[in-house]
């Protein structure tokens, strides 16, 4: 596995592989869970959200940045990370992991890749979120093997 920085020819394959990701949460697991009003309200336009979103995660200069994960020429996943040197804190922002890619420690490589790219800006702190369903139970998994603490928080909606 090679780990390597974003280059602009990445931005299409890590908008599609985003998608792709998590279009069965969206999908899957939010929609039926919320029903089609709250889903609307809240996520409805999720597809154009992360075309926005990944077209703004590389930015150097604002100590915002992407690395990619590749196997054999391919994309296998990538990690979004930002610091605010300031605080002396750093956030991942996305991580996702093609499907044939999973459980091969490409997200184990990808947040330690992250963490020491960090720590190179002074973040003493790393947030790092992801959601209480099922469909991230494999996320969640992976933040408490690399030493990350869960802070509870629920999220409720209800439709009016």
């Amino acid at each position: 596995m090679l780990i390597r920085a974003f280059t602009e020819h990445d931005l299409a394959p890590l908008t599609e592989l985003t998608i792709d990701t998590f279009r069965p949460f969206y999908e899957d697991s939010f929609r039926p869970l919320m029903g089609e009003d709250v889903f609307t309200v809240q996520h409805g336009n999720w597809h154009d959200d992360y075309r926005k979103q990944v077209a703004e995660l590389h930015a150097p200069e604002r100590h915002t940045n992407i690395a990619i994960a590749e196997v054999e020429d391919t994309i296998a996943g990538y990690v979004a990370w930002n610091v605010d040197q300031a605080r002396k804190k750093g956030e991942v922002t996305i991580l996702a992991v093609s499907a044939e890619h999973r459980r091969h420690h490409v997200a184990t490589a990808l947040c330690e890749h992250a963490f020491d790219q960090m720590r190179a800006l002074d973040a003493q702190v790393v947030e790092i979120s992801t959601g209480g369903d099922q469909f991230h139970a494999p996320a969640r998994a992976l933040y408490e093997t690399l030493g990350c603490t869960p802070l509870p928080l629920t999220v409720y909606f209800r439709q009016l």
